[in-house]
Parts: C-alpha cells; sequence; structure tokens
C-alpha cells in the first residue's frame, strides 16, 4: 500500500462518527421485494461499482436548492446569483477533493460518466500533439478508458500486468517503462485506471506518473472507481513529475446518481485549441461573420445549459465524502474487502480472481470471483431471486481483462471458443464472466456474512437451484415458475397518476 493513501485523517474520530451516521442515510437501502420462495426481504445491494445509491444529505440539498432554481451564467436575479455562485463553488470543491491546484487545473462537466470525457480528452491530446500517434492504455482497462483511444488517439498498444502464480495484479510498470523507451518519440500519453471495475486492485498512479513524464508523455488516469474508495493528489508534489495531468469520474459512482461526469485536466492542454463543443456559454462575443471563444475557465469548456441539478447533488455528496475524510473512507473499505476476501478464500468452490495478496498489491471496493463448475448468470440469478443480494455478472464491459483472467479456471472452453475462429461465440457462453460484488460506505460486514452463508447454501443444494432455471436464447438463467415483475414495485406513470390525484 503507497502510505500516501494512509494520512492522519485516518484517525479522526469526528470524521468517523459522521461516516457512522452517513452510512444508513442513502435511498434503497430498507427496499424489500418478494423473492422466488415467496418470502419477503430487504435487498442487499452489493452493486455499487456499476452505480451507487444515493446519498441521502446529498438528495435533501438538491432539493432545498430547487426552490430556488435558476439556470447559471447570471447575476442579474437572486434565483441567478445563487444558482451561478453554486455551480462555481462544486467546480472549486472537486478540484480541492482531488488536491488539484486551481492554478494549473480546472474542472468541468460532461456526459453522465467517464465515456463522453474520454472521448473529449482523447481528442484533445491527438490535436495538440498530432505528430504522436501512439497511446497506452493497460489490459485492465473498462471500455470506456479503451475505445475513445482507439478511435481518436492514434495506435493502442496495451500494458500486460504484474502476475503472482497467475493472478493478474497491477499495471506492469517494468513493460510500461520498455514501451516508452520503445515508441518515445510516438506515444503522447498513457490513459489507466486508478482501480480496476473487476478486482477492485489499485494502480500507484503517481508513481506511474513519475514515470511517464520522464519521457515527455501525459498521463490520464480514470478515477470512475477510485473516486469514491481511495484519496486522490492530482498535484502538491515535491517532484511535480508525480502529477497526474488529466483525471476523469462518474458522479453516479460518487454516491450521486443523476450527476454528471467530471474532468479535470491542464488548463494548459484546453487553452491553444478550441473546444469542438460550441454554442451558448463558452463565448465572449458572436458577430454575424466570427465568434471570439472566452478564456475563462471552465465555460470554455462547457458550452450549454449544465445538468445543474446533478451537479448539485454530486457537489453535496462530495463534501460529505470530504468532510469524513477519504482516509477514514479508504481504511473502512480495505477492512471490508479484507474481510469478504478472507471469507471467500475458506469456500474451496470459490474462486477470486486477479492477484489475492492485498499487502502486494492492495484491492479497493470491489472482488470478482465464480463458483467452480456453476455459470457465473446463475449464481448471480439465485442469489437474487433467493436472496435478495443485488450483485453483477458477465464481463463489466472489460472484455479482454476477464477474458485473460478466465484462463484460469476455463482454459478448455477458451481454447474450444478460439478454434471455432468466432470472435462473436464467447460473447454467447453462459460460462464466460464472472460474479462481482461491490461495496459503496453503506455497506457492512453483515452484508459479507448474508453474502457468505447465501454461497454456502448454494453450493450445497447446487443441483436443485439449477434444475429451477433456463437458458435463454441470449445465454441468461430464467427461473422457469418465478417471474418478477417490475410494475408491481415500481411504474413511472402509476407514481405520477398517484401523485396527481393526490394534489
Amino acid at each position: 500500500m503507497n502510505p500516501s493513501l494512509l494520512t492522519p485523517e485516518t484517525m479522526s474520530i469526528k470524521g468517523s462518527a459522521l461516516l457512522d451516521k452517513i452510512k444508513s442515510d442513502f435511498i434503497g437501502l430498507n427496499t424489500q421485494y418478494v423473492l422466488a420462495d415467496g418470502s419477503k426481504s430487504q435487498r442487499i445491494y452489493l452493486d455499487s461499482t456499476a452505480s451507487t445509491l444515493m446519498m441521502g444529505a446529498a438528495y435533501r440539498a438538491s432539493e432545498k436548492f430547487l426552490a430556488h432554481y435558476s439556470n447559471t451564467h447570471s447575476l442579474l436575479h437572486f434565483s441567478a446569483k445563487i444558482s451561478t455562485k453554486t455551480y462555481t463553488w462544486i467546480h472549486n470543491k472537486i478540484l480541492q477533493f482531488v488536491h488539484a491546484d486551481p492554478k494549473e487545473y480546472t474542472c468541468f462537466f460532461m456526459g453522465s460518466g467517464v465515456t463522453s470525457g474520454m472521448n473529449k480528452m482523447a481528442q484533445t491530446l491527438r490535436r495538440l500533439r498530432p505528430e504522436r500517434d501512439m497511446v497506452l492504455v493497460s489490459m485492465m482497462e473498462h471500455h470506456s478508458n479503451d475505445l475513445p483511444h482507439r478511435k481518436h488517439g492514434g495506435k493502442v498498444i496495451h500494458i500486460p500486468l504484474e502476475t503472482n502464480q497467475k493472478m493478474a495484479g497491477k499495471i506492469n510498470t517494468e513493460i510500461l517503462e520498455k514501451y516508452l523507451i520503445q515508441f518515445s518519440d510516438r506515444i503522447n500519453y498513457v490513459s489507466i485506471t486508478g482501480l480496476s471495475n473487476v478486482t477492485g486492485i489499485i494502480n500507484p498512479i503517481n508513481d506511474i506518473a513519475k514515470i511517464v513524464h520522464k519521457y515527455n508523455v501525459y498521463l490520464i488516469v480514470d478515477a470512475a472507481q477510485m473516486a469514491a474508495h481511495v484519496p486522490i493528489y492530482m498535484s502538491g508534489f515535491e517532484d511535480n513529475n508525480m502529477e497526474i495531468d488529466v483525471l476523469l469520474f462518474s458522479g453516479h459512482k460518487t454516491y450521486a446518481p443523476g450527476s454528471p461526469g467530471v474532468i479535470i485536466a491542464r488548463k494548459s492542454f484546453l487553452e491553444s485549441i478550441e473546444p469542438e463543443e460550441v454554442g451558448g456559454g463558452m463565448v465572449d462575443k458572436v458577430y454575424p461573420d466570427n465568434y471570439f471563444v472566452t478564456k475563462k475557465f471552465p465555460d470554455r469548456v462547457e458550452a450549454g445549459t449544465p445538468n445543474i441539478l446533478g451537479a448539485i447533488t454530486l457537489g453535496a455528496s462530495i463534501h460529505v465524502l470530504e468532510t469524513i475524510g477519504m482516509g477514514i473512507i479508504l481504511k473502512e473499505d480495505l477492512s471490508i474487502i479484507q474481510y469478504a476476501m478472507d471469507e471467500l478464500e475458506k469456500i474451496d468452490e470459490v474462486y477470486i480472481y486477479g492477484d489475492t495478496n492485498t499487502k502486494l498489491c492492495p484491492r479497493a471496493g470491489t472482488i470478482a470471483f465464480n463458483i467452480i463448475n456453476m455459470d457465473h448468470g446463475l449464481v448471480a440469478s439465485i442469489l437474487n431471486d433467493y436472496f435478495n443480494i443485488a450483485v453483477r455478472n458477465e464481463c463489466f464491459c472489460a472484455h479482454p481483462y476477464v477474458e485473460q483472467m478466465l484462463h484460469v479456471t476455463h482454459s478448455k472452453e477458451l481454447d474450444e471458443c478460439e478454434s471455432k475462429d468466432n470472435h462473436l461465440t464467447w460473447k454467447m457462453e453462459p460460462w464466460m464472466g464472472m460474479v462481482r460484488v461491490s461495496f459503496g460506505i453503506y455497506n457492512s460486514i453483515k452484508d459479507v456474512d448474508k453474502l457468505i452463508d447465501a454461497l454456502h447454501t448454494i453450493i450445497k443444494q447446487q443441483n436443485t437451484f439449477r434444475n429451477n432455471y433456463k437458458v435463454d436464447i441470449n445465454g441468461d438463467y430464467k427461473h422457469k415458475s418465478f417471474h418478477f415483475s417490475s410494475t408491481d414495485f415500481f411504474s413511472l406513470t402509476g407514481a405520477i397518476d398517484q401523485d396527481i390525484q393526490s394534489l
């Protein structure tokens, strides 16, 4: 573990007390569903890597803001003053949250996650240095930090991972540096995840920055998973080579569903080229035959009316996380992950993917596993239908990474797919994937215990459970007799009609 990840704030009694209060203040924690056996129970939400639940404090702050709602970019009337100043405060709060020097960096919003921002930054850096036609990304990347670079960045080379007894670990920095030396005049930037959305493995982003910058190469960090789990330091080092050039994260993964994606980037990258997106708010003057883009940030890179309400919930959530202290959140996270790993490793039939030595390869938030001889979709369906435990399965938009790790447990099946010479075959195979459990600050050891108990029951009664399911044409497991109706629990028109009738 990088010592900088655990700071003196970890010992803050005040922050720990606030975390204890906040844990139970999330919308949806008490949601109940009827299960396949006819019982009704409270949902255990272990799918935070896909999207986190809404923080109650953030939601209530947004409700209060709506009483003053107005568009931004004006200080003329009272509500506009509130919207504009609050929106500006949120940008500054995020820069503070990731320790980015406001003199060097700007924060702006785009899309609903990392994808839009990553496409923008790939295009921006390619336009900034068109003579450099190569990009390095790692083998563990989500598609949102791989495909945009293939489309806009140039030729992409994938950096392999360290291995420990055939288990994939962190990014292999030795091979990374070999690539940097070999293609030093062609590589424009390196783009890596700070925390894997599949395994939860944490990469040492500042150490990697130091290596990358030796070769006049930029570093982009996909912090979609990292932002809610690990303290981030983009700047403030004695050695400025350890600084991060661009960092992106998703508001919906930081306890603010409906909020925008976040980009923090060096102003120098965005000053010298005109933005691709043009429109209202990002110009100083428009004439019939010309227009002048503002030099002011973030206005320059935020064309049009922003997602103001989403930004409000995001700013509120970030403020709460910062008040608790990310060191405290990380400490709690590492504890629950280690407990879950230890309990899973006691089950002989369970295989955990990725390096399980957390001292050499720290993890946070996420674990991917399979029960040997049981398809991931079957296990995920049983966990949902019989235990009300919400997990995710398949390949988590990280196909190359998942396929590489599956060679340890499914080599025969993969060899058969490869022999068919059909790149689409494996997508339809029921075994091609994993089960992923992921935690938020609202999860507890009790949630892990319920998961472990459920897995023991599934393994013990797997034949009985298996007989209750069939595989459809898409390779998904469907219960033969139990049918869940979403409209029994939520209907948008029903909710609206009920509300307006009560007016």
